[in-house]
């Protein structure tokens, strides 16, 4: 192969954390003081009551060696030095130094008491001041007029900002693997690349997305996720949930791996799909590239050529590659490289966006329409009705358990469906059948 090493950014569940919620808190400015000058052989010393230093900032920086939330499981509270008081002599007293929070790049910082988002921390050394140090006080000699020459006043510090932060880390990928549990995620990303991720033969092996960097060549690199395995239900918090989602959601092209010891790996693909769409829509224009693996094994060698002449026919074309034995993967990443130069480069203003899910995805509405049929509406099981092959019944299978964990089956019947009843979802009719 190419020369594939890689700086491995292996992450082992134990350590790995990407939620967290902290308490931080400026610091309180400093006070001003009354005082006044006074000098041998100067009489009448006038006020020289100095001001009070600023509190300190809580800032959040992005520091590159990291790459998890995990330093924040032992400390979840900080704050930053307060500003000193003034000084005579018109002396301001020192500002309390800034407290600077490190977080790893891709980073979203959230209110917690609104839910609104703070900032979103992507690049090596961007910061963000997500509370403010209070402003020192004035010293007397601040309030000194024509008409009140020697004030007896000052003021103390402002107090400074508290807030609870949500910090959300998704990873920074130029390409996500997907696929459903024991595809050969993980060890493609092994193969490829230096990380270490665990590897064996039961279902969740992958506890938390891995890391890794392929130099393909001298001037082609390509950052890798491999996210851990999907199962139907997803979206809904079933198998490992929508804990992983998220780091989907930060790459721009997906290699989408089928297992191919799979019943149905069309059906399978299928599944990812409408899992992906259901979490948030915008995944799901997401560019793929489809690879079969573990064609090192003679009976899924023999089904390749049908695998592909399905997938062709829906307009997609398959790549088989080994993950165990390197066989097509060179070719694989190059195609990735080609996918994401399609997809040119990001301007700096709109890079690494946060998709943002609308509505819950089980919101639905049901309406009778005049022919007496039924229209189902919601944006969650219209995508993925469009994005189901209806052409294989265990797609078909799939896609009816979706309408039942979604609550969709119990509302039809509760609404009075008949058998032979057409119910209409997007632009597909359906025909109802008990």
């Amino acid at each position: 192969m190419a020369r594939l090493r890689g700086l491995s950014v292996s992450m082992s569940s134990p350590n790995f954390l990407d939620e967290v919620t902290i308490e931080v808190a400026s610091g309180r400015g400093g006070d001003g003081i009354v005082h006044f000058r006074r000098e041998k052989y100067v009489p009448r010393g006038g006020p020289d009551g100095g001001d009070g230093g600023k509190g300190g900032d809580v800032i959040l920086e992005v520091d590159p060696r990291l790459n998890t939330l995990a330093p924040f499981r032992r400390k979840r509270r900080f704050r930053a030095e307060d500003g000193r008081p003034g000084g005579g002599s018109n002396k301001t007293g020192r500002s309390g130094s800034d407290l600077v929070i490190k977080v790893p790049p891709g980073t979203l910082v959230r209110d917690a008491a609104g839910g609104h988002i703070l900032g979103d921390l992507v690049h090596p050394g961007q910061h963000l001041i997500v509370c403010k140090g209070g402003r020192g006080g004035r010293g007397n000699a601040r309030f000194a007029t024509s008409r009140n020459q020697a004030p007896r006043m000052a003021e103390k510090g402002e107090p400074g900002q508290e807030r609870e932060l949500e910090l959300e880390l998704r990873l920074i990928a130029d390409i996500g693997i997907i696929g459903i549990p024991n595809a050969g995620k993980s060890t493609l990303l092994s193969r490829v690349t230096n990380a270490k991720p665990k590897i064996a033969d039961y279902p969740f092996t992958t506890l938390a997305p891995n890391l890794g960097v392929a130099d393909l060549d001298e001037e082609t690199s390509l950052v890798l996720a491999d996210i851990p395995g999907l199962v139907e239900g997803a979206h809904q918090g079933i198998g490992l949930g929508t804990a992983f989602l998220r780091h989907v959601q930060r790459t721009r092209v997906l290699i989408h791996l089928l297992d191919g010891l799979s019943k149905d790996p069309l059906a399978d693909y299928s599944q990812i799909n409408a899992e992906l769409a259901l979490f948030d829509p915008c995944l799901g224009a997401k560019p793929q590239i489809v690879a079969v693996n573990k064609v090192d094994l003679p009976e899924v060698r023999e089904t390749i050529p049908k695998l592909k002449k399905r997938f062709k026919a829906l307009g997609h074309d398959v790549m088989a590659v080994s993950a165990l034995s390197g066989e097509g993967l060179r070719e694989l990443l190059y195609a990735a490289a080609r996918k994401l130069a399609e997809e040119g480069p990001v301007a700096l203003e709109e890079e690494l966006p946060v998709y943002r899910p609308g509505p819950a995805a089980g919101e639905f509405t049901l309406e009778r329409e005049p022919d007496g049929g039924w229209r189902v509406r919601g944006k969650a099981i219209e995508r993925a009705a469009a994005m189901t092959y209806w052409e294989y019944d265990e797609a078909i299978r799939r896609f009816q358990s979706t309408l039942e964990r979604l609550g969709i089956h119990d509302a039809l019947r509760e609404a009075g469906v008949k058998p032979g009843d057409t119910v209409r979802i997007g632009e597909y009719e359906l025909e109802w059948v008990d």
